[in-house]
């Protein structure tokens, strides 16, 4: 059995009082494409940082292809391929100065340099565009190249942090398409994102809230949280009406609002669709609509967060 290419063992990341990361372990395996799933300030950046060497832990273990991340930060910077967040490529600088500039900062040279940038070019479907300037670019054509030159030095673990944010739809679905591509090539890629039909492209995925781990698993595995239960779309006139009421009855596990309908986790489907029609006529809350439905990756994630909160919430009173 081959090594993990990511392993991460009770890493943290303190500023302050503030714990941003709170004894998060996992492994990923080489090859894999590995979702780190979170809300806004969950823990998903500082976590990539400190895996990429640009943050130092504060406790705990993290590894990258078997070196360690806090003792030999530069060896793992020369061995990945990172691309940031935040747009990170010289705007005045066209899209071959680019890949230039930053094939030389992972020490390419001569032919190989020429190969790569070659490669890069047609990987992107940048061709043609070589002499553009790189902020007259279309946002998923920036992407496409902020990628190329993230892995023109070949790495074999590449970390991406929210790439896709702000990208429109079929640039986004192309990008993943090249992300695909690159794992079928043995390439590592560890992705955050808050986009949860990207996650779906996913081998596993983890789940963080508030720093910490809450779930690990493949999508199918995540969605077993809801065996034994069925979930219900219900559509009503004043849907926050009824999710007020929904929330003081015992038999509905969990309520949640998704968009202008809401979602209903209950133990019985038909006893569960009675109960919520009943208490809509009772509300005069019609014309409604209940179905059973197939839990989303969304109502995985709500379920989780809603969990973690009650849990620390719980916590918080006992203490």
């Amino acid at each position: 059995m081959s090594a993990p290419a990511v392993r991460v063992h009770e890493l943290s990341k303190r500023f302050g009082d503030f714990v941003a990361v709170d004894r998060v372990s996992f492994e990923v395996a080489p090859g894999e494409v590995f979702g780190f799933l979170g809300s806004n300030g969950a823990g998903k950046s500082t976590t990539i940082r400190m895996l990429c060497g640009l943050l130092a832990p504060s406790s705990g273990l993290a590894e990258v292809q078997g070196i360690d991340v806090a003792k030999h930060p530069e060896e793992v910077k020369r061995r990945i391929g990172y691309m940031s967040q935040r747009f990170s490529l010289y705007e005045d600088l066209t899209v071959a100065a680019n890949l230039r500039f930053f094939g030389g900062v992972y020490g390419l040279r001569g032919a190989r340099l020429q190969e790569r940038e070659a490669w890069a070019v047609h990987m992107a479907g940048l061709e043609g565009m070589e002499s553009r300037l790189t902020g007259t670019l279309p946002g998923g054509w920036k992407q496409r190249l902020a990628l190329a030159c993230s892995v023109l030095h070949a790495p074999r673990v590449l970390f991406l942090d929210e790439p896709t944010s702000g990208v429109d739809p079929i640039s986004r679905r192309r990008f993943w398409r090249l992300i695909d591509e690159m794992a079928a090539d043995g390439v590592t890629v560890f992705v955050t994102t808050h986009y949860l039909d990207e996650a779906e492209h996913c081998a596993r995925l983890a789940l963080i809230h508030a720093g910490r781990l809450d779930a690990l698993g493949t999508v199918s595995e995540l969605k077993q949280v809801f065996a034994g239960r069925a979930v219900l779309e219900v559509q009503a006139p004043r849907p926050a009406e009824a999710l007020d009421a929904l929330a003081r009855e015992e038999w509905a596990l969990e309520a949640s609002m998704f968009g202008t309908r809401l979602h209903v986790i209950v133990r019985d489907a038909e006893a569960g669709r009675e109960r919520i029609e009943a208490l809509l006529a009772a509300q005069g809350n019609l014309p409604c609509a209940v179905a059973r439905i197939l839990p989303s990756l969304e109502d995985v994630f709500i379920h989780h967060i809603e969990e973690s909160d009650a849990r620390r919430q719980a916590g918080a009173v006992s203490a």
